[in-house]
């Protein structure tokens, strides 16, 4: 029975109009009915048991809507930022799907699936230069998960790109059946100059996401879905553990570092628990280099 189940949800995926649900479920998301919001959001608590003990708001029913709940923010003493010198925290409460090496200029995405750097990044041949024989990590951000994204390092933006694609789910099923789908789904790419060298911040839309907000430019809708490249003329620097972006929706980050700049904790594996401000890795020593 689950062997069909799964079947007929993969199917799904290829068939649905991605972006035309994520726009309805993006109305259900912003509606303020009390009537309608309040058993949606208290439903969803109890199905998914979140967490709200942790939430500066802890009252279901105090949101304005459910994306407001979704995005809910966390008592200050909720989590902490590992603050050791060359450390590198975790942006997100979630799950790690991959970690490792870009090799060759691809990253694993599943047993039988991988992806580009070059795909990723919106097809920029300079950034897959810069980021080849790095590191990687893939986190996965599920619907109970605090869905704000924090800095790993202090860091300045160098340019932000909006890369358009579907929007499918990116649950482990989905990431384990469908080639290539975090270089395929719609997304935000964030490249930041830091201690370490560059580093990119990959925000992947999903199935009834689509909606990604960043502190710098807001929700980014573009009137073309088409990709397109923002630059600054005044730099905008986030400091290690300051906000940078938020789902409205669950989701997937992907981050990678340059080559020889840092190494990942020894004891992190595939579909390991993190939590925000976690030690993730460190400084590579200038003996690894």
């Amino acid at each position: 029975m689950q062997v069909i189940k799964d079947l007929l949800f993969m199917v799904a995926q290829y068939i649905l109009p991605h972006h035309l649900l994520s726009r309805f479920a993006g109305c259900i998301a912003e509606c303020r009915w009390p009537w309608f919001k309040n058993p949606l959001i208290t439903w969803f608590v109890k199905s998914y048991q979140v967490n709200m003990d942790e939430a500066v708001t802890s009252d279901p029913t105090s949101f304005a809507h459910f994306n407001d709940f979704f995005t809910r923010a966390l008592k200050a003493d909720a989590r902490s930022f590992v603050d050791e010198q060359g450390s590198i925290a975790c942006p997100v409460d979630g799950a790690i799907s991959q970690i490792g090496d870009i090799e060759a200029g691809r990253l694993f995405q599943a047993k039988g699936h991988e992806f580009s750097t070059y795909d990723l990044l919106g097809g920029s041949l300079g950034l897959e230069k810069e980021f080849d024989g790095g590191k990687f990590t893939t986190i996965y951000l599920s619907p109970k998960d605090y869905h704000r994204i924090h800095m790993p390092v202090s860091g300045t933006l160098r340019e932000m790109i909006y890369v358009p694609g579907r929007l499918f789910s990116v649950s482990p099923l989905t990431a384990s059946q469908v080639p290539g789908l975090f270089s395929r789904n719609e997304r935000v790419v964030a490249i930041f100059d830091t201690e370490f060298g560059p580093m990119a911040m990959v925000l992947v839309g999903a199935m009834i996401v689509a909606s990604i907000e960043t502190v710098w430019a807001g929700l980014v809708t573009p009137p073309k879905r088409q990709l397109q490249k923002f630059s600054y003329g005044e730099p905008i620097h986030l400091e290690k553990g300051e906000e940078m972006g938020r789902f409205k929706l669950g989701s997937t980050v992907v981050m990678l570092f340059g080559k020889d700049a840092m190494n990942w904790e020894q004891a992190l594996t595939a579909d390991q628990g993190v939590r925000m401000g976690q030690l993730l890795g460190n400084q590579a020593s200038p003996s690894e280099n």
